[in-house]
C-alpha cells in the first residue's frame, strides 16, 4: 500500500472490524507523505505480520500484535494491550509528544 501526497496531506483509514497486515508486506510513502499524518482508526484489533513494515498512527479499540521482525514508524495507542514480538518501533517526529 502506497500513500502519495505532500508533507501536509492527512490520510485517515477507518475500519469497522480488524486490521491485518500480511507478513513481508510494506506501507510505503511517496511524494513527501509523512507517517505522522496517516491515522489508522481500527474498531477491533490489529495484527502486523512477521517482517511487515507499517507506517502511521494506530488508534486501536482493543489490542495490537506486532509479530517478529515487523516494524512501525509512528505511534500506537490501544485500549487493551500492545504486544511486540521482537518488533522495531520508531516514533515519527511530532507524533504523540
Amino acid at each position: 500500500l502506497t500513500f502519495e501526497g505532500g508533507a501536509n496531506d492527512v490520510f485517515i483509514i477507518k475500519t469497522t472490524g480488524v486490521l491485518t497486515q500480511a507478513a513481508n508486506t510494506k506501507v510505503l510513502l511517496s511524494g513527501g507523505a509523512q507517517a505522522k499524518n496517516i491515522f489508522w482508526q481500527v474498531a477491533g484489533n490489529a495484527a502486523i505480520g512477521a517482517d511487515a513494515a507499517m507506517k502511521g498512527v494506530l488508534l486501536v479499540k482493543t489490542d495490537v500484535v506486532f509479530e517478529t521482525g515487523s516494524s512501525l514508524v509512528g505511534s500506537i495507542l490501544a485500549q487493551t494491550a500492545v504486544n511486540l514480538q521482537m518488533a522495531n518501533i520508531t516514533r515519527d517526529p511530532d507524533t504523540c509528544n
